[in-house]
């Protein structure tokens, strides 16, 4: 069976080697040692969420929320290359985080909201800090279930005249566009930099918005025959974009219970 999932803090696993002494603590630990009741002898798997990620031993509990393991291997993701961006218009509801959730599962590597013209949903300034901190906990819930090493980062809330230069600066962006010709299927990725997938609102790109970002060198592309919604648009583009890279056709960097000897010892 896999090992179970949890998270140390960033920076943890940076120098850890094998035989290193883990404690894992606080509502992972707690998560660990009360809810799953994880005992001596078995093996976890830590993270630390920026590319790092650890097979470990337990070798004893303390209390009902500290875990002591030691390192068995570590390994270290690199970078992404290229590196994939949605740009996410603010969906209604509880689809923002729905939105999160599948561009986290799918391997996307950083979201950016979008207040679009569109949006029937807005992020006033008194609630900004809030909705963020959703989408932000979204993002680490669903990292850690897809067993991701690397988390999904989300960025501060974007207006238009924001992503202008994001775009500029971008490898290949991309903007859904339902009244393109041109599929997103037939782009070829750049082996590097930053791919940018701009996804509109439920409501549509106004005239403007289209006009100002495809000055910038964004390009509009249509998703496939039938119009999605705003929250899976996103991940939809992304797998399409991500099947023809690299990046999928590598093995997963997670590291591994070695291998069992002839009588059910390590070897």
């Amino acid at each position: 069976m896999t090992p179970p999932v949890f998270l140390v803090p960033p920076g943890t696993l940076a120098g850890a080697a094998p035989s290193d002494a883990i404690t894992l603590s606080g509502p992972e630990g707690r998560h660990a040692a009360t809810v799953r009741r994880i005992a001596a002898g078995e093996s976890i798997t830590l993270v630390d969420g920026s590319g790092a990620s650890a097979l470990a031993t337990v070798t004893g509990i303390s209390g009902k929320d500290v875990v002591h393991a030691d390192v068995v291997s570590v390994v270290h993701e690199p970078d992404p290359r290229p590196a994939v961006v949605v740009v996410q218009a603010l969906p209604k509801g509880d689809r923002g985080e729905l939105a999160v959730e599948l561009l986290t599962e799918v391997g996307v590597d950083e979201i950016v909201p979008w207040a679009a013209a569109h949006c029937v949903t807005q992020w006033r300034p008194d609630r900004r800090e809030r909705a963020h901190r959703k989408w932000a906990e979204a993002a680490l819930a669903a990292g850690k279930q897809s067993r991701r090493t690397r988390f999904l980062h989300v960025a501060d809330l974007a207006t238009t005249a924001d992503l202008i230069g994001r775009v500029s600066a971008s490898a290949l962006a991309l903007l859904l566009d339902e009244t393109a010709d041109e599929p997103i299927a037939g782009h070829t990725l750049p082996e590097a930099g930053e791919v940018l997938i701009v996804v509109g609102p439920e409501g549509g790109l106004s005239d403007d918005e289209r006009e100002r970002l495809t000055a910038a060198g964004a390009v509009r592309v249509r998703l496939g025959p039938s119009v999605m919604r705003t929250s899976s648009a996103g991940m939809a583009a992304a797998a399409v974009l991500l099947a023809r890279s690299p990046r999928w056709s590598a093995p997963p960097v997670m590291p591994r219970t070695p291998p069992a000897g002839p009588e059910g010892v390590e070897g």
